[in-house]
């Protein structure tokens, strides 16, 4: 019954997961591609060379990594030395990220506390 359980969640996972795609990719990619900062061709290359480097090093140690947290953290950098970082976006990435562990956190928990 357990693995029923775990298999459940894992599946209602996926299908938040995929809804949210569905729902806010655009707007990821408007963010990601327009919004951090701007950059030419070449840098945007090497972005995303850097972005496949450091999570194809992190799979191979079996380190989790987001995709599109090590592409931010790219597109950050580009702004900061070409320093047409647009700060303001970068500001709100950050704090969303900030909340969003708390907030998985507590939502898990009280989730399990519903639960049992």
């Amino acid at each position: 019954a357990q693995a029923l359980n775990v298999n459940g969640g894992m599946v209602l996972v996926g299908l938040c997961m995929g809804l949210g795609g569905v729902l806010h990719a655009r707007k990821v990619a408007e963010t990601l591609s327009h919004r951090i900062t701007r950059m030419n061709h070449g840098q945007g290359f090497t972005a995303n060379v850097v972005t496949a480097i450091l999570v194809l090093a992190a799979s191979r140690f079996g380190l989790p990594v987001s995709t599109t947290h090590v592409s931010c953290g790219a597109l950050f950098g580009i702004g900061a030395t070409n320093g047409q970082a647009r700060w303001k976006t970068i500001g709100a990435i950050l704090l969303a990220w900030l909340i969003t562990l708390p907030t998985a956190g507590l939502l898990a928990a009280l989730v399990a506390w519903m639960l049992t």
